[in-house]
């Protein structure tokens, strides 16, 4: 079983373990009270990686530890600023199972193999309070690395860590780095022991891989887009790991990166070859599916329980809340189980492969090294042509089944218009900051009229399923009514949303 806590660390260059002189008194800084002497640990670490890096070049750790309280497996995952993930599992010879699950969007199933042994002697104290409890725990470590992979060329050096205490303010942090500095302490050069290890070896380690094999004109149309891909990338590889223990909003943030890199590539195709990159977009958009299921769910679960809880009691009739329950635990284990069948299948290794490949060697066109403001922006405007004339074809429908499905594409036009500013804002500026905004205040009308189209159908089911088991009917009725209240709203509201995003000067502006 993996256990999971949140570590904030800085790290900082030490001149040397055994006089610590250097080290100013941090009493009174930011209500630290005293600085208590925890003793000295000594700690060996073998970390383990690809033979190319996989792990340490998106910013992962993966280490066996001995010595210390927390002697274990170790998974170390990226969150922001000096904030890490730390995901625990007990000692074992061989790489835990879920651990490896939890790094294969990072190694594409790649074999993970020791490639570098620290040893470190840690001297451990402790910043507490007046009321003796914990704020951060500051270390002076002594390390030895070795390459593991060829030669066992060695280094060594000190530094010193400071470890926010569970809970603590993070203030406490900036306090301490701001009174180490004053007295000549500088933060660390390299973000981890392992990257500073592997660059001292480097006669027996690899070096860290480039993210792009292939060099593109800096400021170039081609280097505007490959940057928002590579960013979308990692995304959808940083949240692998969330979806697979099912936190909360990860199957969604997932499913919009596929979304955006499957909108990118079709909106840049004068960029980026298609011959390459359809397929790529193809199993996008298979894997936004299963992922979908999970996440349409999600929504659709939570609206039909909000409408419930709004109505008054006496509308409620019969086993209302029983059935809603009954189904959303049936129809969200379906649904979480097809997201997880996903990720485990040999089909998502091999996108996770095509989209490492794409950023690193992408299929550039000619116009990818010309300067990107009239690239961007005839992209940008066909995608907006495109949804607009999506939106006109609605409004000019009938309506009926036959206007809520070209309202459905309008959205989807919507997203595609809207992404397409995404790559553009570095270059266009506030005009595509401005489009974006305004497509996506139509796109907001457009998907909360959708979702009141799936809640409708869902709400006749439910009614027909209640009538058959003798059950009153009335509520689902009296929710599907409003439901349809909500649509006939979000219509009505649609013209006034797009004549804004309609604007001619929006256009005008764009064009180059």
């Amino acid at each position: 079983m993996v256990q999971s806590t949140r570590e904030t660390e800085r790290k900082y260059a030490a001149p040397a373990a055994d006089d610590t002189s250097w080290l100013p008194d941090l009493t009174g800084v930011d209500g630290i009270a005293s600085v208590v002497d925890r003793g000295t640990d000594g700690l060996d670490a073998v970390y383990y990686d690809t033979v190319d890096l996989r792990l340490t070049g998106t910013s992962a750790t993966l280490r066996r530890r001995t010595g210390g309280a927390d002697a274990g497996w170790h998974l170390k995952l990226p969150l922001s600023g000096d904030s890490r993930e730390e995901v625990r599992a007990p000692l074992s010879d061989t790489v835990p199972d879920d651990l490896r699950d939890l790094v294969i969007s990072r190694t594409r199933d790649a074999e993970l193999v020791p490639v570098v042994r620290l040893r470190t002697e840690r001297h451990r104290h402790e910043l507490v309070d007046a009321d003796g409890n914990a704020l951060a725990e500051l270390s002076v470590d002594a390390v030895e690395a070795a390459s593991l992979l060829a030669g066992a060329t060695r280094a060594s050096w000190t530094e010193l860590e400071v470890e926010l205490a569970e809970d603590a303010d993070p203030e406490v942090l900036k306090a301490v780095d701001k009174a180490l500095r004053k007295a000549g302490v500088e933060r660390a050069s390299a973000p981890s022991k392992l990257a500073r290890a592997l660059e001292e070896t480097a006669a027996g380690a690899p070096r860290l891989p480039d993210a792009r094999a292939e060099k593109v004109v800096e400021g170039s149309a081609g280097d505007l887009v490959l940057r928002y891909l590579e960013q979308q990338v990692r995304t959808l590889v940083d949240l692998d790991p969330a979806v697979r223990r099912n936190r909360p909003d990860s199957v969604h943030r997932m499913r919009v990166a596929c979304r955006r890199l499957r909108s990118v590539l079709r909106s840049y195709r004068s960029v980026l070859d298609r011959e390459a990159t359809d397929p790529v977009r193809e199993e996008l958009k298979w894997l936004a599916g299963e992922l979908g299921a999970e996440r349409d769910h999600e929504v659709l679960e939570k609206r039909l329980s909000s409408a419930v809880e709004a109505l008054p009691r006496e509308l409620v009739l019969g086993p209302v809340t029983a059935r809603l329950q009954a189904w959303h635990v049936t129809k969200g284990a379906e649904a979480r189980t097809r997201a997880q069948d996903a990720l485990a299948s040999p089909r998502y290794l091999s996108l996770l492969d095509s989209l490492a490949g794409l950023t690193a060697r992408p299929p550039l066109r000619r116009k990818a090294a010309r300067k990107p403001k009239a690239v961007l922006a005839k992209a940008v405007l066909e995608e907006y042509d495109r949804f607009a004339g999506r939106v006109r074809t609605a409004l000019q429908t009938s309506p009926g089944a036959d206007r809520d499905a070209a309202l459905h594409q309008a959205r989807k036009a919507a997203k595609k218009a809207r992404y397409a500013t995404e790559p553009a804002r570095a270059s266009l500026g506030r005009p595509a900051k401005r489009l974006g905004k305004r497509v996506k205040a139509v796109q907001k009308v457009l998907g909360d009229h959708q979702d009141s189209v799936v809640s409708r159908d869902e709400l006749r089911r439910m009614a027909v399923a209640a009538g058959a088991a003798g059950e009153a009917s009335f509520t689902w009725g009296l929710l599907y009514g409003r439901e349809q209240a909500v649509a006939g709203e979000r219509q009505r509201e649609l013209p006034g949303a797009w004549a804004r995003a309609s604007d001619p000067a929006l256009r005008k502006a764009l064009k180059v």
